[in-house]
């Protein structure tokens, strides 16, 4: 009767060998692993090279686009310069000849805020030409427009609309306009005011 140690080595070598050796010896990595990262790499790296070449912009077309930006930018600054010469060419005086040589000159709208008796929050909006003898009077109103329109924001919210009423209040409006324009326009001097417009909201 054979003892189980000798039955132990009996057992012919084949795949239960490989299982011993497995069990009792290194582990050698499989194969299959090793194929499949050496493709991954080989994926990855390819990838990225074929993506910097695709995407990588080409020479020519990106100076044609700096020659459009540069044009563009050309377009745009003429664009800047016509709209500023718009600007310079819409005076805010508008003169007109009247009769015998006189100039009428239309000045844009004042709108100021007066102090209400009761409170209320009340507007005054005025529409203003005057009378000048000669053009070169007239021509000296436009620089001195900024000038004007604060003599104007300050001289008329210190009014209440009672002191505007009646023909005596327009009257005493002409007068004290007229004196502070010649004020600020001097040596120049006009001869009226005239006011197309006076609401009083």
């Amino acid at each position: 009767m054979a003892s189980k140690k000798d039955s132990e080595d009996d057992v012919p070598e084949g795949e239960d060998g490989e299982v011993a050796a497995e069990g009792g010896g290194k582990k050698k990595p499989p194969m299959m692993i090793i194929i499949i990262a050496a493709v991954v790499l080989v994926l990855v790296l390819g990838g990225g090279g074929a993506a910097f070449f695709l995407l990588k912009p080409k020479p020519e077309v990106s100076a044609e686009k700096d020659k459009k930006g540069e044009h563009g930018k050309k377009k745009d600054e003429k664009k800047e310069e016509k709209k500023g010469e718009g600007k310079e060419e819409k005076a805010l005086v508008t003169i007109k000849e009247g009769p015998e040589g006189v100039m009428f000159a239309t000045l844009p709208n004042v709108v100021v805020n007066m102090q209400a008796a009761d409170g209320r929050p009340t507007y005054l909006k005025l529409k203003l030409t005057l009378e000048v003898p000669d053009e070169e009077t007239a021509e000296a109103l436009e620089p001195a427009m900024p000038r004007l329109q604060d003599m104007f924001q300050s001289f008329l919210r210190e009014l209440r609309p009672e002191d505007l009423k009646g023909s005596q209040g327009s009257y005493q409006l002409r007068t004290e306009i007229l004196r502070r324009v010649n004020l600020v326009i001097a040596p120049a001097k006009v001869n009226a005011v005239l006011i197309e417009e006076m609401l009083i909201n």
